[in-house]
């Protein structure tokens, strides 16, 4: 999102999940995303962001300095939990995966958050619990959150989200819906494209 955001030309490619190889060869550990340059290989999602944007469009040290920037960190922490909760048993299903990555990513996540059939059996409980943040969001949603322009709370908080139009039978809030599709325009992203050239 930050690069079409930016306007950044970049080529993305869809690492396996059980491929350990690939990442620790770049970065020595097994994390993702990565940016890759002709010059360095760099882990860490804001730390990415704030590289790529050298004209500070997104002023994205500036809120990391903030004291606002924990309190927004912890919601984005608690959404993406619930989101995970929710759409990894249905994640594993995508293009993204084959029959070896799907196995090794069900037994890491499994190990954390319990056999997924389960997760599947207690989708109205997080849907209870993550429906009260909703509601709360979109009347923060002006278009962007608490802006009118886009910021770099809402690459944090729509890379979430995103997770829920992979959940079955869940409709998202009107609200919700049409903020991630605002966030999508002014990204120039489209979250399944890479799993499309995939098949």
């Amino acid at each position: 999102m930050t690069l079409g955001y930016l306007n950044i030309k970049y080529h993305s490619v869809v690492v396996p999940y059980d491929d350990e190889a690939t990442p620790i060869s770049l970065i020595g550990k097994k994390m993702l995303p990565i940016l890759k340059t002709e010059k360095q290989a760099m882990p860490e999602s804001l730390d990415i962001m704030s590289f790529l944007d050298q004209g500070n469009a997104l002023k994205i040290s500036e809120f990391r300095s903030r004291s606002e920037f924990s309190t927004f960190e912890s919601l984005i922490n608690d959404i993406g939990s619930l989101v995970h909760s929710l759409a990894m048993p249905f994640w594993i299903y995508t293009a993204e995966f084959n029959e070896s990555s799907r196995e090794y990513f069900k037994k890491k996540k499994e190990a954390k958050r319990g056999p997924f059939k389960d997760l599947v059996t207690k989708q109205s409980e997080f849907i209870s619990l993550i429906q009260p943040i909703l509601e709360r969001l979109e009347k923060e949603f002006k278009p962007f959150y608490g802006s009118t322009s886009m910021t770099v709370k809402d690459i944090m908080l729509a890379s979430h989200l995103w997770g829920l139009y992979s959940v079955p039978e869940y409709q998202l809030p009107t609200g919700l819906h049409a903020y991630l599709q605002s966030v999508k325009s002014e990204c120039r992203f489209n979250y399944q494209k890479p799993l499309w050239e995939l098949t």
